[in-house]
């Protein structure tokens, strides 16, 4: 049995980013029934951000509602808030004393993270990563679905389970990264810059967001004015010429014109949502942006149609969602208490 552990943080409603990112591939991985997968709103994570205590309450409920909107099923997978099993926040005051500083101030996500909010440059966004350890090992994950941007963290995640087990004994696994393949979904206005609601609304496509206003977002891309880019198409994936790392990646070479990077993202776009006879459109021959524009506005719309009902629908029974919360946060915690008592044991406070 493999175990999936993977979380999401309650910043906004969801958009194609957190969808082509990580959240196609959770609805995946919980079809398998080798699987064992933890699914959680890392509400822990998003007080780093300093928010007021209203958003978190109203972000969770919606992201919540959201994930079950999507087909996330507390069937198949333990679907909790992480604040509701305190053995989260105990097990990483102890992983805490056992990580060296050095290793977390090297981390490229404290400095970007910094970077973003230099006004509130707080000691949870340096020991975020040993609470990301913890949430993983609690439940002995073997796997975790991470994005390249993920790597580093996971990689730490790896050494402080080995740096536990060699001093207290083999307690945790040390596990292993899921790449998920997809390439970066950039900003529809700047799109040099990966699809973040840290840059506004209207950067990114919300999976709640009714047809008009996505048409009226993604009219508003950034492209280039030839409607000659330097893309090919083989039937099934966009590949810029001459850049053999973008498909692998998702990363964009930086020398690229920043409507060439938009043009792109669009075309990638369209990979994902439209159809075959829809890509292929666009394959030969000057871009009519316009038309490309529309096609993909369309297909999107028409991706989450019934995303969009289901999400009204659960929104409207609030008690429905937080009772299937509180469930999976007995699940989660019944496994967490375990692991919780062995590790204190191990290092004598208990």
């Amino acid at each position: 049995m493999t175990t999936i552990v993977s979380g999401i943080q309650p910043s906004g409603p969801l958009h194609i980013g957190n969808y082509l990112g990580a959240l196609r591939y959770w609805l995946k991985l919980q079809q398998d029934s080798k699987n064992r997968c933890y699914f959680f709103i890392a509400d822990l994570h998003f007080l780093t951000q300093g928010k007021p205590a209203s958003e978190m309450r109203e972000n969770t409920r919606v992201i919540a509602a959201e994930l079950l909107a999507l087909g996330i099923d507390p069937k198949r997978s333990t679907l909790f808030v992480q604040s509701r099993v305190p053995g989260h926040a105990d097990l990483g005051w102890i992983l805490n004393c056992i990580t060296p500083v050095a290793e977390l101030t090297r981390m490229t996500q404290y400095k970007d993270k910094a970077g973003r909010q230099s006004d509130n440059i707080n000691a949870g966004l340096l020991t975020y990563p040993v609470l990301q350890a913890a949430d993983i090992v609690i439940y002995n994950g073997t796997a975790v679905p991470v994005g390249e941007d993920q790597v580093q963290h996971l990689e730490l995640t790896r050494n402080i389970a080995r740096w536990f087990n060699n001093r207290y004994g083999k307690t945790f696994a040390e596990p292993k990264p899921v790449l998920t393949p997809t390439p970066r979904v950039m900003s529809l206005t700047a799109p040099t810059q990966k699809m973040s609601k840290s840059l506004g609304e209207k950067n990114v496509i919300g999976l709640a967001d009714e047809p008009a206003m996505i048409l009226e977002k993604v009219k508003k891309a950034v492209t280039e004015s030839t409607g000659k880019v330097p893309v090919t198409y083989d039937g099934k994936r966009w590949s810029l010429i001459g850049h053999s790392g973008v498909p692998r990646s998702g990363t964009i070479e930086s020398s690229l014109p920043e409507g060439i990077i938009g043009a792109y993202n669009l075309l990638k776009l369209l990979e994902v949502f439209g159809t075959a006879a829809e890509n292929r459109r666009f394959a030969n021959g000057a871009i009519s942006y316009r038309e490309l524009k529309e096609t993909l506005a369309a297909a999107i719309s028409g991706h989450f149609a019934n995303f969009r009902a289901r999400r009204a629908a659960l929104l409207k029974k609030p008690s429905a969602i937080e009772k299937l919360l509180a469930a999976g946060a007995k699940r989660a915690s019944a496994v967490a208490c375990k692991t919780v008592d062995e590790v204190r044991k191990k290092v004598g406070i208990s």
